[in-house]
Parts: structure tokens; C-alpha cells; sequence
């Protein structure tokens, strides 16, 4: 089977509205983002939710409800 990309249409945007994604700061993505985690059975949804707040130096983390399955 070949596979090939088709692209519907291109656009056009000026950069003081962003940048493209390949060129956004990692920092960015860490302040505006979501990190999707599958936590471990064991430690707590705001005990985990305080670890990636310390290892990513973030002032603020939380999550969105349980992350218990």
C-alpha cells in the first residue's frame, strides 16, 4: 500500500498571533499545555499532581478530576 499526505488547503499567518509548533518553546508547552499521565496505582491524584509541579518548576499543577482507573 502507498501512502501519501494530502493537504485540503494551505494558509498563511502572521507570527504576532504565535508561532508554528515546531518552532513553539518547550516552556510553552509546559505552561499552556496538558500532560496526559497514566499514574501508578499507589500515590494519590494530588500527590502526583505535586511531582510533576516539582519537576517541571511549575507554580502551578493540578489535574482534572480522579486519575484513579
Amino acid at each position: 500500500m502507498k501512502r501519501e499526505i494530502k493537504i485540503k488547503a494551505e494558509s498563511k499567518t502572521s507570527p504576532k498571533y504565535g508561532c508554528m509548533p515546531e518552532q513553539r518553546p518547550i516552556r510553552d508547552y509546559i505552561r499552556f499545555g496538558i500532560i496526559n499521565l497514566d499514574k501508578p496505582p499507589g500515590p494519590s491524584s494530588h500527590e502526583v499532581a505535586a511531582w510533576v509541579k516539582k519537576i517541571l518548576n511549575l507554580s502551578h499543577a493540578g489535574h482534572g478530576g480522579t486519575l484513579e482507573a
